[in-house]
């Protein structure tokens, strides 16, 4: 290669590596800064165990096998009702990790995403195979919506800036996350700390810990924390872990609050196993959860919006329905609800 054609290729790699640092800089949400605990050392945060190593996304990447999908052009569900009287919990599913829960007068969202893609732009990344199963402006007013933590999937920006502009919700997310929506000029947000609680009306929202992980960026992986969340109300209790492996947190969450009314589980991104099994649970994990927290009901999430792991778009839900139709009587009550369909969830049984 001549001298020319070296300065050309080092010009090329230099404004390449440019690229990549202004890239990380761009995408990366801002940390968290604040005191030490025994799950933050400063810098990052990590999981309460050591979770196992989830394997290199590289060797994923480069011998997957993805199940099929295409695309769905279904209509949506009907409008949920405005509000529910004190007594009665209504939960309707809406696509992925997004969930309605209606209890006591009081209506809660859950990761809320409306948009096509989750991705930091909007002409690259997964993209949604089927449309929302509630149009956003058949949404009843929206009181509390809660963020698990700041994957794209999970934490939407253009959905939480239309959310805020329209109800004014406040926005309860793990340590550090409100400085995003600080940074786009999205009110409301609110972090709180894993045994943490506040008050939202007759509700009170506790974060809790769950086994994941976070990063929007190249640069910014575990600088602010993931979460779970308990709702407690006059109606009773309910759980929400937003993306999580297996661990004892969903039994350890039982024995602080005593069981669940409703818990609304994660099923799918979970193949392959080697790679997916230490920050998404399975079908058959899930299961496994609803019988830790001591669930009344149980609702399967995370599955069929977007292709984000290698399982089929109803691979999930189908390997859910065999598990549970294997299960000894009397089978966990754990509903697998079409998009946009919305039922009353039964009371605890005395």
């Amino acid at each position: 290669m001549t001298r020319v054609g070296l300065l050309v290729a080092a010009v090329g790699v230099g404004l390449a590596m440019v690229g990549f640092l202004v890239g990380c800089c761009v995408f990366s949400a801002p940390r968290h800064r604040g005191p030490t605990s025994g799950y933050f050392d400063g810098d990052r945060f990590r999981n309460q165990r050591p979770m196992p190593e989830q394997g290199s996304f590289l060797k994923w990447q480069w011998t997957r096998r993805p199940g099929p999908w295409a695309p769905v052009d279904a209509a949506p569900g009907p409008a949920p009702p405005r509000r529910v009287d004190a007594g009665r919990m209504r939960v309707t599913y809406v696509n992925h990790a997004t969930v309605l829960v209606q209890l006591d007068g009081v209506n809660v969202l859950t990761d809320p995403i409306w948009s096509d893609r989750c991705s930091p732009v909007s002409w690259a990344g997964p993209h949604r195979v089927r449309p929302p199963g509630i149009r956003f402006e058949d949404l009843p007013p929206i009181d509390v919506v809660l963020v698990s933590h700041n994957h794209y999937d999970h934490l939407d920006l253009a959905t939480l800036a239309r959310l805020a502009d329209r109800y004014k919700p406040r926005i309860f997310l793990g340590l550090g996350n409100s400085a995003l929506l600080e940074r786009e000029r999205i009110a409301g947000g609110q972090d709180l700390d894993w045994g943490a609680s506040a008050q939202a009306g007759p509700l009170r929202v506790s974060a809790v810990p769950v086994q994941h992980f976070s990063g929007r960026g190249l640069c910014d992986r575990n600088r602010t924390l993931w979460t779970g969340f308990v709702v407690e109300g006059p109606s009773g209790r309910w759980y929400f872990p937003g993306d999580t492996g297996f661990g004892p947190h969903f039994a350890e969450a039982a024995s602080r609050f005593g069981g669940f009314r409703l818990a609304l589980l994660p099923i799918g991104a979970f193949q392959p196993r080697w790679f997916m099994s230490s920050v998404h649970t399975s079908p058959d994990e899930a299961v496994r959860a609803h019988a830790a927290l001591r669930a009344s009901t149980s609702v399967a999430i995370h599955f069929g919006t977007f292709r984000l792991g290698d399982d089929g778009q109803d691979e999930a839900p189908r390997r859910l329905a065999e598990v549970l139709e294997a299960s000894p009587p009397p089978r966990p009550r754990f509903w697998i609800l079409g998009f946009g369909e919305g039922r009353d969830v039964p009371p605890v049984p005395e």
